[in-house]
C-alpha cells in the first residue's frame, strides 16, 4: 500500500506505475482517492473547528451560570448541542471517507523498481541467467507420477476419493525423498544464518489482508467456514503477520527468518495437462525465507536471497535459471521480483520452481510494521523467497537423476537424510 501523501502530490507518476502494470482500469482511482482525502481533510478541519467552540463555549457556561445569567447559560449550551450533534454527523463522515480512502489504496498497486522489464503478462518475462548445463538424456524420460509408480511412491486415486483432486498420497522412498528434500532445505538456510521457525498454519482476516492484494486473496486462500481464519497459502503470510503492530528496533535489524509449513491453494482455473499429476496441488510443503529490514538493504537482500535457492538447486545437480517477471506478472504489492525455473530433461524447457520478492514497506504499511533508531522511525521492508516447494522440486529432482534402468541417483549432500543411500532402484 503506498503512502497517501506521495499518491496526492505524485498522481501522474502512480498513474504511469498503473499503465506500465496495463491495469487502466484503476487509473480513476487515483483521481478518486485525492478528492475523497481532501474531503475528509475538510470535515477532520471542520470537526476540530467545532471542538475548539465547544471547549470554549464550555468554559463559558461555567462563567454564566457563575454570574447567574442562567438564560444566557441555556442558550449557550444550545449552541453546544448543536455543535454535538454536527460533530457526531462529521465524525462518521470521516469514518466513512477514512474507509473508501483505505480500501482504494488496497487496491492501487505498488510502486515498481525502475529496473522491472515492461510486459503484459508472464509470457514476456525476461531471462536472465543460466546455471547449470541442461542434459537431454538418449533415453525417455517417464512424466512425474510414472515414475513415482515404479518405486510405489504415488497414489492419487485413493487422495482423489478421500479429497477430490489435487491431492494426493506419497508412500515410500517417494515420500521419504519429500522430506528429505524439505529437511536438507531447512538446514541449508540455517547454516546460511537463518532462523529456523514453525508458524501457524491459519491466520485472521486482517494478517491476510495485510499480506496479500484482494485479487490474490480470492483466487487462493481457503477461509474456515464459522470462523476469523484462512489457511495459510504459504508460511509467508504467517511470518510476516508475526510482526503487525509492532514496532522494531533498527539495531535488531535484519531478521531473516526460514519456516516451514504446509500450503492450502485453491488454485483456481484451467490449467494444461503438463499441471497435472503434483504439479499444481491444492495442498504442499514448502520451506520458505523471510527477511525484514531497513528500506537501504532491501534491494541487496532480493539479490542474497534468490542466489541461495540457486545454489540450492546447483547443490543437488539440479540446472536452473532466473526469470526477470515483468510489470505485467508482478503482483500489485510487490517492487520486484525473479522466478527461479528447474530444467526439465523431459520437456525440454524450465518450470517455475521458486519466486524471490521485495515487496517494499507495503506490507508493513498494512500491518503497521515500523522500526526506531539512529535512523529515526519508518516502515520496515519485508522479502520472501521459496526455499523449495517439494512437489515441482521432486519433479525437477526426478526428471534430472533418473537413470537409465529407472533408478534414481542421489546428490551427496541429500544422502544423510536418505539413509545414506547413493541410489535407489525401482520396485516394477
Amino acid at each position: 500500500m503506498l503512502d497517501l501523501k506521495f499518491v496526492r502530490e505524485n498522481a501522474d507518476i502512480v498513474k504511469e506505475n498503473i499503465k506500465k502494470k496495463f491495469q487502466d482500469h484503476k487509473l480513476e482511482l487515483v483521481d478518486e482517492v485525492i478528492e475523497l482525502d481532501q474531503k475528509r481533510r475538510e470535515t477532520q478541519q471542520e470537526a476540530d473547528q467545532l471542538r475548539a467552540n465547544r471547549k470554549s463555549l464550555s468554559k463559558q457556561i461555567g462563567a454564566l451560570m457563575g454570574q447567574g445569567k442562567k438564560e444566557e447559560a441555556e442558550n449557550v449550551k444550545q449552541q453546544v448541542s448543536a455543535f454535538a450533534k454536527r460533530l457526531a454527523e462529521l465524525e462518521e463522515m470521516e469514518r466513512e471517507i477514512g474507509k473508501k480512502v483505505l480500501d482504494i489504496m488496497m487496491v492501487i498497486p505498488n510502486m515498481m523498481d525502475d529496473s522491472v522489464p515492461i510486459g503484459k503478462d508472464d509470457s514476456e518475462n525476461v531471462e536472465v541467467e543460466r546455471y547449470g548445463e541442461p542434459v537431454i538424456p538418449n533415453y525417455e524420460i517417464p512424466y512425474h507420477t510414472d515414475i513415482m509408480k515404479t518405486f510405489s511412491g504415488i497414489d492419487l486415486e485413493s487422495s482423489a476419493k478421500v479429497a477430490g483432486n489435487g491431492f494426493y498420497y506419497l508412500m515410500g522412498d517417494i515420500a521419504r525423498l519429500h522430506s528429505a528434500v524439505i529437511s536438507y532445505a531447512r538446514d541449508f538456510m540455517i547454516d546460511k544464518g537463518f532462523t529456523y521457525c514453525i508458524p501457524p498454519y491459519m491466520i485472521r482476516s486482517d494478517v491476510v489482508k495485510g499480506v496479500m492484494s484482494f485479487e490474490e486473496i480470492e483466487s487462493m486462500m481457503y477461509k474456515i467456514e464459522g470462523e476469523d481464519l484462512y489457511l495459510v497459502g504459504t508460511s509467508e503470510h504467517s511470518m510476516i503477520g508475526k510482526y503487525i503492530d509492532n514496532i522494531v528496533k533498527e539495531d535488531t535489524l535484519p531478521h531473516t527468518l526460514t519456516s516451514y509449513s504446509p500450503c492450502f491453494r485453491k488454485e483456481k482455473g484451467a490449467h494444461g495437462i503438463e499441471e497435472r499429476g503434483v504439479y499444481r496441488i491444492h495442498q504442499f510443503e514448502k520451506q520458505e525465507m523471510i527477511v525484514v529490514c531497513m528500506p537501504e538493504e532491501s534491494m541487496e537482500w532480493y539479490n542474497r536471497l534468490w542466489k541461495h535457492t540457486v545454489d540450492l538447486f546447483r547443490s543437488l545437480d539440479i540446472p536452473v535459471r532466473t526469470l526477470e517477471c515483468c510489470s505485467g506478472d508482478l503482483a500489485d504489492l510487490k517492487v520486484k521480483s525473479v522466478d527461479i525455473e528447474a530444467w526439465s530433461p523431459r520437456q525440454k524447457k524450465y518450470f517455475e520452481v521458486g519466486s524471490c520478492s521485495n515487496l517494499g514497506d507495503a506490507q508493513a504499511r498494512r500491518l503497521k510494521i515500523r522500526y526506531v533508531g539512529d535512523s529515526g522511525k519508518g516502515f520496515v521492508h519485508t522479502l520472501n523467497n521459496t526455499v523449495v516447494a517439494p512437489p515441482r522440486m521432486l519433479i525437477a529432482f526426478l526428471e534430472n537423476h533418473l537413470l537409465e534402468d529407472g533408478a534414481l541417483t542421489i546428490p551427496a549432500p541429500l544422502q544423510p537424510y536418505m539413509g545414506n543411500q547413493a541410489v535407489l532402484k525401482p520396485l516394477s
